[in-house]
């Protein structure tokens, strides 16, 4: 209601001011002197001229958003030269002239018919004259002038841009800015307050303030929490006027989010925790979880974790979940129930991030204390080793004991033990009590074929079939003197017939198989022998020499010498070894020429001319055998012709015509008496029936007398039921006829003697080709003509 009242009395001061300053115009108008020049005595008798000006008026101003009855007067224009009358018309020109301003020709008044907004435009140019009504021409030149807009206070504050979002830390100091907000008036700044604005808060204290002036907006209360809340909104007011009464307000909304600071430590919910974990469990395991509650966020609220004591600290370890901010604790070593049964660890939980700022609150850091538990497994059978060396001696007997194994259940039932080989051991050269884990041997052992042997030995719980373990058992079969020593290689030596005494023939080794415990030296001999000695060098070698030289290999080509050997073991083993010694021809100068007995068998008169005559006849007779092959095979004949004739390409003819039907004398009527077919079996014709088929009494050859119709009948019965008789393809050959059939004749023989409702006739205009046709079966006339 203030609003309402003060707006008309401004109004009306405006126009009292206005009507003011156009009085003055008129009176400064109507006094002025004539443009035409007066004459008047100066100092001295000089004579003074004063020239008046023709236009004369202020700037003229109009108030904006004028809403009155009548048009607003804006002005009045007036020359000297008007002395009244209406001789003087004037014209005004420019912006909005006409339309918006228009004026009295007569009175020069100027008014504005329209509300003006100085906000779409504050000023109008334009242009005067005064005319003379009559001739129409100018009496002064024409004169501009400018109209001003007055400003009233007709527009609020705006705020350009909004809403508005805004962040501060939490726990920031009192006055801490936290964004500044601007709004604008299209009011006229230079004139008056319409356009002067003061901030103000409507929403959002007593949290924050705005600065009047200039709109930021700053904290007002300390130790403002995120956690306790985060989000504020926040409602500025800017106000014309100078904020007082009368102005106009414009209003924008602010929300201000409260950013997080480290300002909480992680703390545990709970001080102690139970967990639990079966001693079967494998290393990495997860034993449980634990967190640290921290209200901070983002970084301000990771939690990193580790142990810092307990008796567990050698058994499991700690990490930290990156996304849940967890605690996880995972098995790092091997747990035994029957050991230890339960663990202790002291956990701490601490921020990564601090702020120095809230050091003085305290460590940000907690602690807690894990119990972990150790749950009973049923756990496989242990071996008291995991691996086992046994020996024994080779060639033991079967059922010598060669070791123990022990396994146990730690388990709290203590579940018997049952022992076994594995089954993929398949020398089962051993054997092992199921109930103690003696092993024996099954059979008696060679060292000299495996010196190690290994098996696998299986423990099983008797009242868990499942739960088996496993141990590795390497027996070493200890070495006796079982082997006698005996040539390395089989030896065969070549000498000169003239070697000399003591010549060296060979060098023989000797081998083993024992360990060189069982034979440290080996000791060769040989039988009194006229020929050779044998002298011993080294513990495995020994020389073969001449004892007699000068041999003649006519009277003995090939020597046998028997070495034997003997070892050092105990008891002592021999052995016979056999060295071949043949007696060659050599040269002077002692090398090998032949040791073949051919040379010596061959006759004394058979030179050597003999010899190249007989390989010459050989020779000629092998070039005989190949001229005489060569011819055969340009002939293209071959040495022995093997021609296989194709039976049926063997056609015979025969000149005689036959004696027709009646002629019997061309066939055996003994082709038609087959005494085949028994049972329904058919045989083929070119083989060999297995059976020979015996005729049965009552079918006898009939004598020629019988009617051999009968005849063929009992003859067919006789084949139907012939389990060798041909197959029924068979072509038969019978001698009879038969009677007349009741279709009568087949035959056309006698066609041209018979009536026939066939006419040939066309045959005669055939041509000369078909004329014996046409004779043939043409008209019954011609033939009987014919």
């Amino acid at each position: 209601m203030r609003r309402d009242f003060y707006f008309p009395c401004f109004l009306a001061c405006l126009s009292i001011v206005h009507w003011s300053h156009s009085a003055l115009v008129r009176n400064s108008t109507s006094s002025q002197v004539s443009t035409r020049p007066r004459h008047g005595l100066g100092v001295k008798g000089q004579v003074l001229h004063r020239s008046k000006r023709g236009w004369v008026w202020n700037q003229f101003f109009v108030i904006e958003e004028y809403t009155g009855p009548d048009p607003v007067l804006v002005g009045r224009l007036h020359t000297d030269l008007d002395s009244g009358g209406g001789k003087i018309r004037y014209i005004l020109s420019g912006e909005g002239a006409g339309t918006i301003f228009v004026i009295d020709e007569k009175t020069g008044n100027i008014h504005a018919t329209k509300t003006l907004d100085r906000e779409e435009r504050a000023e109008y140019t334009l242009m005067a004259q005064a005319v003379d009504r009559l001739t129409n021409k100018p009496l002064e030149p024409p004169s501009e002038f400018i109209v001003k807009v007055q400003d009233i206070n007709d527009n609020p504050p705006e705020f350009l841009t909004g809403p508005h979002h805004a962040t501060v830390p939490e726990m920031s100091n009192v006055g801490t800015s936290v964004i500044q907000v601007t709004a604008t008036d299209a009011d006229d700044p230079s004139y008056g307050n319409s356009a002067r604005l003061v901030y103000s808060i409507l929403e959002g204290q007593p949290y924050f303030s705005v600065e009047p002036q200039t709109g930021i907006i700053r904290t007002a209360l300390p130790n403002m929490d995120r956690e306790a809340r985060e989000e504020y909104l926040v409602v500025i007011q800017a106000k014309d006027m100078g904020g007082h009464m009368g102005g106009l307000s414009g209003t924008t909304k602010v929300t201000i989010t409260l950013t997080d600071v480290n300002d909480n430590p992680p703390k545990f919910p709970q001080s102690v925790y139970q967990m639990s974990i079966s001693e079967a469990a494998a290393v990495g395991t997860i034993v449980g979880h634990v967190k640290a509650k921290d209200p901070d966020i983002g970084e301000n609220g990771m939690v990193s974790y580790r142990i810092i004591d307990g008796d567990g600290q050698d058994f499991f370890e700690i990490t930290t979940d990156s996304q849940t901010q967890e605690g996880v604790i995972k098995l790092k070593k091997g747990l035994d129930f029957e050991t230890k049964k339960f663990y202790s660890l002291k956990v701490e939980a601490a921020n990564i991030y601090f702020d120095p700022r809230f050091v003085s609150r305290g460590p940000f850091k907690d602690t807690a204390t894990i119990k972990i538990s150790v749950e009973d497994a049923d756990e496989p059978p242990v071996f008291s080793n995991s691996i086992y060396f046994m020996e024994v001696n080779e060639s033991a007997p079967a059922g010598t004991t060669v070791g123990q194994v022990h396994a146990m259940d730690h388990d709290l039932g203590r579940s018997p033990i049952r022992y076994s080989i594995e089954p993929h051991y398949l020398d089962r050269a051993f054997t092992i009590n199921a109930q103690n884990g003696i092993i024996k041997t099954a059979e008696p052992l060679d060292r000299e074929l495996t010196e190690w042997q290994n098996i696998s030995v299986i423990a099983t719980e008797v009242n868990s079939q499942l739960q088996t373990s496993r141990a590795q058992v390497a027996i070493k079969i200890q070495d006796i003197n079982d082997n006698a020593p005996e040539f390395a290689k089989p030896y065969e030596v070549d000498m000169c017939e003239n070697a000399k005494t003591g010549k060296l023939i060979q060098t023989i080794h000797a081998v083993d198989k024992d360990e060189s415990a069982n034979g440290p030296r080996m000791t060769f001999s040989i039988s009194p022998n006229p020929n050779f000695t044998i002298t011993q060098s080294t513990g495995h070698t020994a020389d073969i020499k001449v004892h007699r030289g000068a041999m003649s290999r006519r009277k003995q080509e090939v020597y046998l010498l028997p070495v034997v050997i003997s070892d050092g073991g105990v008891p002592v083993m021999s052995s016979t070894n056999t060295l071949t010694i043949r007696v060659c021809s050599c040269s002077a100068d002692g090398s090998v020429q032949s040791c073949n007995a051919e040379p010596l068998t061959l006759p004394a008169g058979l030179s050597t001319g003999a010899l190249i005559a007989i390989l010459t006849c050989i020779i000629i007779l092998l070039v005989i055998v190949v001229l005489f092959v060569t011819l055969r095979h340009q002939k293209k004949e071959p040495l022995i012709v093997f021609e296989e004739e194709d039976v049926r390409e063997n056609i015979i003819s025969y000149d005689d015509e036959g004696g027709g039907e009646e002629d019997t004398e061309a066939f055996d009527i003994a082709t038609l008496q087959n005494p085949d077919g028994l049972n329904g079996f058919l045989p083929r014709k070119d083989i060999k029936p297995e059976l020979q088929y015996m005729p049965r009494q009552g079918f006898c050859t009939a004598p020629n007398s019988v009617d051999v119709d009968d005849f063929i009948k009992a003859r067919l019965q006789e084949t139907d039921c012939d389990p060798t008789a041909p197959p029924y393809d068979s072509i038969q050959i019978y001698g009879y006829e038969g009677r007349d059939s009741v279709a009568g004749s087949l035959s056309s023989l006698e066609s041209a003697t018979t009536d026939s409702d066939l006419d040939y006739d066309y045959l005669n205009s055939w041509g000369p080709r078909f004329k014996r046709l046409a004779e043939l079966y043409g008209s019954k006339e011609t033939c009987e003509e014919s």
